[in-house]
């Protein structure tokens, strides 16, 4: 009893793990990010126009929040998103008739294993800011998320990884990490 309540404590640690989102963010240290106040969009890529428009109401919003105007064109800045779906497999593994002990065999009695495996969809999210003047790319953030089959759920998701990705937008003078994470 107490390895299937180990191992099940141990199953939900890691289901934990799964929903949240992995987030991390880059930029030039050279850049002056006080003299940004515009930009543009260059591109938002997803597969298909309803999560591209998704995308890039979360950015504005988030751009916007920072003080940044979007212009149509020859903003400060030049902004691209792409995100991408892939399916990770997680693997379970269910084991019956855990005997009285450990024998040099293995468990003790007949022990019976199921493995099943599970498709699990993974969104992808990139979002580069380039200077508008040298094309540069100047940051960079990524932000990695267990989907929902709801799309609400997943639009609620992507608003809530984009916060987090420009929480620390615009980056103040950091020099001890090129990368930052959060969560």
């Amino acid at each position: 009893m107490k390895t299937l309540l180990f191992t099940a404590g141990i199953a939900g640690l890691l289901g934990i793990g799964i929903l949240m989102a992995d987030i991390k963010t880059d930029y030039d240290h050279a850049a002056d990010f006080a003299a940004y106040k515009t930009y543009s969009w260059i591109k938002a890529d997803a597969g298909d126009s309803l999560w591209s428009d998704r995308i890039r109401r979360a950015v504005d919003q988030q751009l916007s929040a920072k003080g940044m105007t979007m212009v149509q064109a020859g903003g400060d800045m030049g902004v691209t998103a792409m995100g991408r779906t892939t399916e990770r497999q997680t693997y379970t593994t269910f084991y019956d008739g855990l005997g009285g002990g450990w024998f040099w065999r293995g468990f003790g009695g007949e022990t019976m294993a199921t493995t099943s495996v599970q498709e699990t969809p993974v969104g992808t999210l990139n979002v580069d800011l380039f200077d508008g003047r040298t094309k540069k790319l100047i940051w960079r953030g990524t932000s990695t998320k267990t989907l929902s089959e709801h799309p609400d759920k997943n639009t609620r998701k992507l608003d809530d990884a984009v916060a987090d990705m420009f929480k620390k937008y615009p980056p103040r003078g950091e020099t001890s990490s090129s990368s930052q994470s959060s969560r």
